[in-house]
């Protein structure tokens, strides 16, 4: 079992440090409240059980990006080809070859 502060673990997982607190406030991750120099610092004890957990949670910035991609390039490729057809029926109308 390792302790780190929750801006490491944010760091190392990706994450905003406002999502990383969610979790500690929502129990998904265990967490330990230790006072140094008169502060309260809140450390993160990471446990394998629980990081496969985490890790299956996140939602890879990657992947979402890749599906967007793929649909944007579907959308206008549609696109595309209506216009084509748009040209083909005005340069019709137009009499141009």
């Amino acid at each position: 079992m390792q302790k780190v502060t929750i801006k490491s673990y944010a760091i190392s997982h990706k994450l905003s440090i406002f999502n990383v607190m969610k979790m500690v406030k929502s129990g998904k991750l265990k967490s330990e409240v230790i006072e140094e120099n008169g502060k309260e610092i809140t450390y993160i004890i990471i446990d394998e059980g629980i990081e496969t957990e985490v890790k299956e949670g996140i939602v890879s910035a990657e992947n979402t990006a890749k599906k967007n991609l793929d649909e944007e390039i579907k959308l206008l490729s549609n696109e595309v080809g209506l216009l084509r057809m748009e040209i083909e029926a005005l340069k019709k109308r137009l009499d141009i070859k």
